[in-house]
């Protein structure tokens, strides 16, 4: 059973029958819910209440050219569960509402009036002390918990590993870098000619399939951070694993870098939250250019001259291992 848009009797009946609404309730409507890459994602309204249905298909919601493991509303799924008993990280989590796993079919509870943080490209601002410590928080927590019964979750890690430790880097990729911003397809070059930076990305990729014994959000960047009227909650956790927190962070730093916020900032989180230092520079660089040269794309305000120089200073990263 696929969900669309709207829903239909026949999904209804589903969804009552899969305990994922009430016997009693009857939607009034359904609309796309965001601007979601990975799933089929439907904000949900009933006589009762607002919801959001996420359903997983065997492909990318956005790119559906992308071949995609439709497992992975059951990786979140396991993912809240393992947060459920920890009252720090339960009270960042959206509510899990129900799942259907024959159908690959996820309940949540709306988070009313959540808005990401994508916007920090822009505004770099947005970027306050309050969220420094509340993320971190998040991450020290998350990191910090037992190892639990998680998933190895090879077939979505597989997919990242090729999207940020191969594709990008990739003299024939297929990505049309031109068409997003004159140049950068030359810029790209930067990367794709340097034998030892290729070898050096690779090995880290072969890290980040590895097992591991923390679990880690494994797409910690802006657009997982929700601001609400109930506070900041973490979402889109399919790509959890059992990994290196080192990766976790890297991912938060990179996407500051990006925006441009203070490098005083950077330094205060590394002071905060101290991790091997090598591995954390050598993930942040990866991120970076594989945001600038691959098919996931930011809504970055940055000339050309300030993505060359950016890209120089993750290949930096990566090389030498230190900020």
């Amino acid at each position: 059973m696929l969900l669309s848009e709207p829903i239909d009797q026949f999904q209804t009946d589903h969804l009552r029958k899969k305990g994922l609404l009430h016997p009693d309730e009857e939607i009034l409507g359904s609309e796309k819910a965001g601007e979601g890459n990975m799933n089929v994602t439907l904000l949900v309204k009933t006589d009762k209440r607002t919801l959001v249905l996420k359903q997983s298909r065997p492909f990318v919601a956005k790119y559906p050219q992308v071949p995609a493991p439709q497992e992975r509303t059951g990786i979140e799924f396991r993912y809240y569960q393992c947060l459920a008993d920890n009252q720090v990280l339960e009270h960042y989590s959206p509510r899990v509402l129900g799942f259907d796993r024959e159908h690959w079919i996820l309940a949540m509870e709306y988070v009313e009036q959540g808005t990401d943080f994508l916007g920090i490209y822009q505004n770099p601002a947005m970027f306050t002390e309050e969220l420094v410590e509340e993320l971190l928080h998040y991450l020290k927590e998350l990191h910090g918990l037992p190892k639990p019964d998680f998933p190895g979750n090879m077939a979505m890690r597989n997919l990242n590993q090729q999207h940020i430790f191969e594709l990008p880097f990739q003299k024939e990729n297929g990505f049309d870098l031109n068409a997003i911003q004159p140049g950068l397809e030359e810029l790209s070059l930067l990367v794709k000619k340097d034998a030892s930076l290729i070898t050096k990305i690779s090995s880290l990729g072969k890290r980040y399939l590895s097992p591991g014994n923390h679990l880690l959000h494994g797409d910690f960047y802006p657009g997982s951070w929700l601001n609400s009227p109930k506070g900041l909650k973490i979402i889109d956790t399919e790509f959890a694993f059992l990994g290196d927190p080192e990766f976790d962070l890297a991912i938060l730093l990179a996407h500051l870098k990006m925006a441009r916020v203070p490098e005083t900032t950077v330094e205060q989180i590394l002071q905060q939250y101290s991790l091997e230092k090598t591995l954390l520079a050598a993930f942040t660089g990866v991120e970076i250019l594989r945001r600038l040269f691959g098919l996931a794309q930011l809504p970055l305000n940055l000339s050309l001259k300030e993505k060359e120089t950016l890209a120089k200073h993750a290949i930096q990263l990566i090389l030498h291992e230190q900020f």
